[in-house]
Formats: structure tokens, C-alpha cells, sequence
């Protein structure tokens, strides 16, 4: 999770994230002439039925391998891990350097695709690697990286074996969003978002960023007392439709309560005009106490949440395909 420190704040307060003392600007995001018109959640059948229990399976495979920082022998493994559950299924590995604070790293972004019927993309995304600045420690970053890389194996599990009626399914297991700054408190944004922002270049040089309908990303969403916040730097038509579609399980109560303003791996696709939504609960343990910290550990997040978040998104996708205007670049 790219913050260096927590703040919740009341529905109507401002308040920053990753800059203590000066307000973070909102990515610049191309104009529309328009808002789309929000579907209602459907009684279609769902994209893929999830099983919270089998992605906490995956979360605690993850975390087994230990600390995951670019570049040592766990990320390396954890990389082979995501890929060896992904076979029969397309694959892009995305390796770069990145060339940080504390040095230059290799890093690769692992992206999964599910072609649809319809001409577009909707991407889910998950960074998986931990903190470089706690490499010394014994963090796993359980619900950090590994319960949302989790989330995003067991989608592609259920994916695997069906077509998709609607747009294309991107999973994106991308690396480098941790800030390399020492000591673990100084989150600094231009040091950090290493694999979305060389992703982003390349989607949009590419041309492969106009055809994204929306980017979700999803962070820290498997903590037992889960309140996914609402993000000021996200597009506002895209999370109240991730509002709605929490609503046709009941789930209302685990979102939007309060509103925060995240730097989080959405933001270099926000800024080359993709719509995204970060679906994030940054309130971990009181007043964050485990955020960043050795207590991120597995019996601090269960499969309910990852459930939760999971019938979510998954009904988000669902409603997009039947969102007609939504295929409009968005604005603030």
C-alpha cells in the first residue's frame, strides 16, 4: 500500500495521504462532456462465482515464501508462483528496471487476459511485491500485497473456464508500488508506483489505454474489520458504481462511510485519462496501527473480506458491460 501514513477522515473533511503536510494534488484527468448514467446491479449471472476461503488459501501460500522485496529470492519465487497458476491462460510479463532511491531493481508486472465479446478492457490490478524498507524485518505484508494478489488468483481461477459476455478481463499483478524511502514513514510518491507508472507509459503508447473502460485496483481490502474508504483521487462515476454494486449483497456497510485521498497504483492511469476506482481500506487496525508494520500478518484478515470485496468487483464488471455510455473517457 503506497501511504505513509493513515488518515480517516468524515465524509465531508479533506484530508492527504503519503504528505503530511500539504494537500496532494489530484491527478489531471481528460474532460468529458458528460457523466454516464449508472446501471442498477442486474440479476444476470455473475462474471464468476469466488470463494473468499480458497483466495485466503492463496493469501497464505503467499505470505509463506516470507518478505517479497524486488529483487530477493521470495519476490522471485512469488513471481513463478502467480505464473505457474496462470498457465493455459494469456500471459504478458512486463520486465523493466526501475531505477529508485535506493538503487536500480528488476521488477515485472504479470498480466492476465480473458478476452470478451466486447470490444474494451476492464482491469483489475494488485500490486505483490512488500516494503523495501522493512526488508530487515520479518513483514509479509498479508493483507499489504498478498491478500488482494490472492483475490486476484482466485478470480482468474473462475475465469479460466468460462466466456466472458462483455469487455475483456485484465488481472494486473504489478510490482514496485512500495516507496524505496527510508525509513518506512517517509512514503514518497515520486519513489514509488514504479510498475503502474512504466505500464501506464506503455498502455498509452501503445494505444492499449483507450480501450480500458475502467481500472480498479484493489489494496488492503482483506482486513477482518473491513471499511473500504471512498477515494477523492479516484473517478467519481466509477466508484459510485462500485457503491452500487456492493449494494446488491448488502455489502453497503463496508463502503464509502468516510473519504480519503489515496496515492495508490490507480493514479498513472488516472492521469493518462483511464477511468479508475482504488478500492482500498486504509483504516488497518486502530488508527492504523498495523499498516507497515510486522503486524500485517495473516490472522489480521479473512476470506469473509476478500468475499466481500470480490462479489463487488466482480459485479461492478458485470454492470459495465451493460453501461452503455460508460465507455466515455472520464473527468474529476
Amino acid at each position: 500500500m503506497t501511504i505513509a501514513a493513515v488518515f480517516v477522515c468524515a465524509v465531508l473533511a479533506g484530508c492527504t495521504h503519503g504528505n503530511t503536510t500539504a494537500a496532494a494534488s489530484p491527478p489531471k484527468q481528460e474532460p468529458v462532456a458528460a457523466q454516464p448514467a449508472i446501471p442498477d446491479p442486474g440479476s444476470i449471472e455473475p462474471l464468476a462465482k469466488l470463494s473468499g476461503d480458497e483466495a485466503m488459501q492463496y493469501a497464505r501460500q503467499i505470505v509463506a515464501f516470507g518478505p517479497r522485496w524486488p529483487g530477493n529470492p521470495a519476490h522471485r519465487k512469488v513471481e513463478q508462483y502467480i505464473l505457474d497458476h496462470l498457465k493455459g491462460v494469456e500471459v504478458e510479463q512486463d520486465r523493466f528496471t526501475a531505477q529508485t532511491n535506493a538503487g536500480p531493481f528488476p521488477m515485472n508486472n504479470i498480466i492476465a487476459k480473458f478476452p470478451g465479446e466486447k470490444d474494451g478492457i476492464v482491469v483489475l490490478a494488485s500490486h505483490y511485491e512488500t516494503n523495501w524498507p522493512l526488508r530487515n524485518t520479518s513483514f509479509i505484508g498479508a493483507n499489504d500485497g498478498a491478500a488482494t494478489s490472492a483475490l486476484l488468483l482466485e478470480i482468474a481461477a473462475k475465469l479460466r473456464s468460462r466466456g466472458l459476455p462483455g469487455y475483456a478481463v485484465w488481472l494486473v499483478w504489478d510490482d514496485g508500488e512500495e516507496s524505496f524511502h527510508e525509513p518506512v514513514s517517509n512514503w514518497v510518491v515520486e519513489d514509488a508506483l514504479y510498475g503502474t507508472r512504466h505500464l501506464a507509459q506503455k498502455w498509452q503508447q501503445d494505444g492499449t489505454a483507450k480501450r480500458i473502460k475502467a481500472l480498479m485496483v484493489l489494496d488492503m481490502i482483506g482486513d477482518k474489520d473491513l471499511d473500504i474508504q471512498r477515494d477523492s483521487n479516484s473517478t467519481p462515476w466509477l466508484e459510485d458504481l462500485v457503491y452500487k454494486a456492493s449494494s446488491k449483497f448488502g455489502y453497503q456497510s463496508h463502503f464509502f462511510a468516510t473519504e480519503t485521498q489515496v496515492e495508490d497504483d490507480h493514479m498513472p492511469f488516472a492521469k493518462i485519462g483511464v477511468p479508475v476506482a482504488d478500492v482500498i481500506d486504509l483504516n488497518y487496525g486502530y488508527n492504523g496501527a498495523y499498516h507497515h508494520t510486522t503486524e500485517d500478518t495473516l490472522d489480521k484478515i479473512s476470506g469473509r473480506s476478500l468475499q466481500i470485496a470480490g462479489d463487488t468487483v466482480m459485479e461492478a464488471i458485470a454492470m459495465l458491460n451493460r453501461c452503455e455510455m460508460c465507455n466515455v473517457k472520464s473527468g474529476k
